[in-house]
């Protein structure tokens, strides 16, 4: 066990106070107590798991096990989690609402009965190929829900809501650092050391494999021959949304000014400042969306806190504005806006994953199908002349189409209960805390027409969610703690009846 629960006495033992993170030997001189290196102090942080997911993100995605991090880093956690349980250290809290989860992977589970089916306006394809690729998304579906329930049940001492949340805005500013180095390098890529193990045939015939065992800085697309940013991120889109994800708790770091230093403040500041140009470069109109949602959401929650915060958070929001009309930067979105060459894919994919879930609502059809040529062309398959023609994956532009396609009906209703569940119960966290993760459950809504939320995008998404149900866990704490205190204050002064903080 961690150290962190023998000082916290959870672990059953006495606690015998020492010097922390110290080793000692009987040498015959008798020498002081050594310190511990910083590898053997990250290995007894009970919290381990959770800082190499989130601050060893980019060495992840630099060797090539972005798609993996997630089920590998759950293993370390879900066996934490069995010690706690097998020798009662500590039982195993769940968030409320949890249950519409369950329900979700046990839909999501059943639909491997209905891989070998083929749904409507789709091709057949090897059923071995969809077994494969829904035990992938199993694994991810699994490893999020590992992730948020091992995070929320570390104490308040093993991983405060300040680390945390440090933790997520530390993969913001790689974010943020990476969409930059991919406008100053947008045809750099290198190809991982994993790649060197995987065999070179499934590398060809695989192009999430190959993508994710050549990391690059930027993902080429058709739109004007520019790259779109995409390190430290498999995906361009990808990068959009976890970049939405993390810029709120940027935002909370710089605002906690007691809590963090100088340079750290200093270094959020200039990361939210030139955030704006990889932002605005991406070509991302589902970011763009994200970005004005989140401006929106900030105004309103300020308007009913203070009046003088929000004449800042305007007259914000106005520089920029303005900062983006004078600039270049304004006929790139307008180019961008009147081109939207996915568009009319898009709708037709939502169409056939509509129709796949009326075709099997309940269980859906397991996991994603090919469309049967496409809009531009009805040849089945890409050809030299149409590289977007044909065979595009039903539900890979949108989770809420995913979901729909693979879960039918009933597995997309428990997975939107679950998080409407969420953002309904922590409307009323006014603290920088609780407005940040709610602004990532609300976003969710938005991008799930856009984006799909698996594997880093969802394992963020469930450390949101973290954020807000450790955040009032410790909330409540503090208030049981003010009441038992009331009594004595009150016998003490007679008059006072209360002192309980706002």
């Amino acid at each position: 066990m961690t150290t962190a629960l023998e000082r916290g006495g959870q672990n059953g033992r006495v606690h015998r106070p020492g010097p922390p993170l110290t080793e000692t030997h009987d040498f015959p001189g008798g020498l002081p107590p050594r310190r511990l290196g910083w590898f053997q102090r990250f290995k007894r942080d009970p919290a381990w798991p959770v800082v190499l997911l989130l601050a060893g993100w980019p060495l992840m995605w630099a060797t090539g096990l972005s798609e993996f991090a997630i089920p590998l880093v759950a293993i370390p956690m879900a066996y934490r989690m069995y010690i706690w349980r097998a020798r009662r250290l500590r039982p195993i809290k769940t968030p409320r609402g949890f249950g519409f989860w369950i329900l979700f992977l046990i839909v999501m589970l059943a639909g491997v009965a209905t891989l070998s089916l083929q749904a409507p306006q789709t091709i057949g394809g090897p059923t071995s190929h969809r077994l494969a690729s829904w035990a992938v998304r199993v694994f991810l579906y699994l490893g999020a829900t590992v992730i948020l329930l091992f995070t929320g049940n570390l104490t308040e001492e093993e991983l405060p809501r300040k680390r945390l949340v440090w933790l997520l805005a530390l993969l913001g500013i790689y974010s943020i650092f990476g969409g930059l180095a991919g406008l100053a390098a947008p045809h750099l890529h290198f190809t991982s050391p994993l790649a060197f193990v995987v065999p070179s045939s499934l590398q060809q015939n695989n192009v999430e494999i190959a993508s994710m065992l050549h990391p690059a800085m930027t993902q080429i697309q058709t739109f004007q021959g520019r790259g779109r940013v995409q390190a430290p991120f498999t995906y361009s889109n990808g990068w959009g949304n976890d970049v939405a994800i993390l810029l709120p708790f940027i935002f909370v770091v710089w605002l906690e000014r007691s809590v963090h230093s100088k340079w750290v403040r200093r270094i959020c500041s200039f990361c939210m400042a030139v955030a704006i140009i990889p932002i605005v470069l991406s070509f991302d109109r589902g970011l763009w969306i994200g970005i004005i949602a989140t401006a929106a959401y900030v105004v309103v929650r300020t308007a009913t806190q203070s009046l003088s915060r929000l004449i800042w958070v305007m007259g914000g929001i106005l520089v920029i504005a303005v900062a983006i009309a004078i600039s270049p930067l304004s006929t790139l979105i307008s180019t961008r806006l009147s081109h939207g060459s996915s568009d009319s894919g898009r709708a037709a994919q939502a169409v056939i994953a509509l129709e796949a879930a009326l075709k099997s609502p309940i269980i859906g059809y397991g996991d994603t199908r090919h469309q049967q040529g496409s809009t531009n062309s009805i040849a089945v398959g890409r050809t030299a002349g149409c590289s977007d023609c044909g065979q595009q994956d039903i539900g890979s532009h949108g989770q809420v189409f995913l979901t729909l396609i693979s879960n039918g009906f009933v597995g997309t209703f428990f997975y939107l209960a679950f998080f409407v569940s969420a953002a309904w119960r922590y409307r009323r966290d006014k603290t920088p805390y609780g407005q940040a993760g709610e602004l990532v459950l609300l976003l969710g809504f938005i991008f799930m027409f856009a984006y799909m939320s698996v594997g880093i995008t969802l394992a963020l998404t469930m450390v949101a969610y973290a954020v807000l149900w450790k955040n009032e866990m410790v909330r409540e704490d503090e208030l049981k703690a003010a009441k038992a205190a009331e009594p004595a204050i009150g016998n003490g002064r007679g008059s006072l009846t209360s002192i309980v903080p706002a």
